[in-house]
């Protein structure tokens, strides 16, 4: 079994304070690997980084059309966003259009990320609701597949049919059996791959526009609605939302707690699969921006590149301390 690499370091002026190791896998189309780094056999959960995978039966159910869902509610459902206003209008009138209100919801609440909504929250006394949780998107699309099925509404259960359908997909674009899942920060199960299954899925979404099968109709509508509005997929100041903005080309990124994230790169027909060991979210940002300047989709003069490129380390009084600095290996 191959080791962990190293995919990010940090450094306090001439010194190389820590690193982080981790392991990240570039694929094709067709599922071969064009680059490696640690082990591509690893098996990790890969969070949010498989919400577009977990929304395609949203689409080949036929209850997104069914529904009439815009490209902005199919961005969503892929999302993991601030919990700012501009995400919970759009998911509270979601709920809405089905009949429905945040109760039916089982993401759990969470405080919004959103600074100045989460200020004027605490000024108000408002606690905070489960359209505010970061992945209230992804659950509006399983109530709408689960009205669409007719099915029951604790539609997080590993034995309803909304997570079977999104077991069945995720097994299907990995193009491996799922060893097992474990229970996600909202509740619905995470589904375990290797970083190969995970880089391999992303080539597939990458190529997916090439095919007229139903499943790659579906993962061609999901990247280009992420692309499309990345402010619904994370939100302001957020690496996903700045960093597809930057690029030269259509993209879509997506990060995963515990320093997770992938890329789709449709104009290349190339995933990307990167995994944090440490979970460091720090690490994951830095690392993905470098292997995406290196494949020559952002420009690493450009400052919003720069800021998860090479981050400046302040202190408390806004000194300068030092840097994160992706690997040597990963750039070239």
């Amino acid at each position: 079994m191959a080791q962990p690499a190293s995919l990010a370091e940090v450094w306090r002026g001439p010194f190389h304070e820590s690193h982080h190791l981790g392991h990240a896998v570039i694929c094709d189309g067709a599922g071969q690997i064009l680059s490696a780094w640690g082990d591509p056999d690893a098996v990790v959960l890969p969070r949010s980084s498989s919400k577009m995978i977990q929304a395609l039966p949203l689409l080949t159910s036929g209850a997104a059309d069914a529904r009439g869902l815009s490209t902005e509610q199919l961005a969503l459902a892929c999302a993991s966003h601030q919990g700012a206003p501009v995400h919970v209008a759009r998911v509270n009138a979601w709920l809405s259009d089905l009949g429905l209100d945040d109760a039916a919801l089982r993401c759990g609440p969470q405080v919004s990320r959103d600074t100045d909504l989460k200020l004027e929250m605490i000024r108000a006394h408002d606690a905070p609701c489960r359209v505010h949780n970061n992945c209230s998107g992804k659950h509006a699309g399983f109530l709408t597949l689960a009205q669409h099925l007719g099915a029951g509404p604790d539609y997080v259960d590993p034995e309803h049919p909304v997570q079977l359908a999104c077991l069945d997909a995720f097994e299907t674009v990995t193009d491996q059996p799922s060893p097992g899942f474990g229970i996600d920060g909202c509740s619905a199960p995470n589904f375990a791959s290797t970083m190969h299954g995970m880089a391999r899925a992303m080539g597939w979404f990458a190529t997916a526009g090439q095919r007229s099968d139903s499943l790659s109709t579906a993962a061609a509508r999901l990247v280009e609605a992420m692309h499309r509005h990345p402010e619904l997929v994370a939100g302001e100041g957020r690496a996903c939302t700045r960093l597809m903005r930057a690029a030269k080309e259509p993209v879509a990124l997506k990060t995963g707690a515990e320093g997770y994230f992938i890329a789709i790169l449709p104009m290349r027909g190339l995933g990307i699969a990167l995994k944090a060991a440490d979970g460091a979210t720090r690490a994951a940002e830095c690392a993905i921006t470098a292997l995406l300047v290196r494949l020559d989709v952002l420009d690493a003069a450009n400052p919003e590149v720069t800021a998860f490129l090479r981050p400046t380390i302040r202190n408390w009084d806004g000194l300068a301390t030092g840097e994160i600095r992706p690997a040597p290996g990963l750039l070239v």
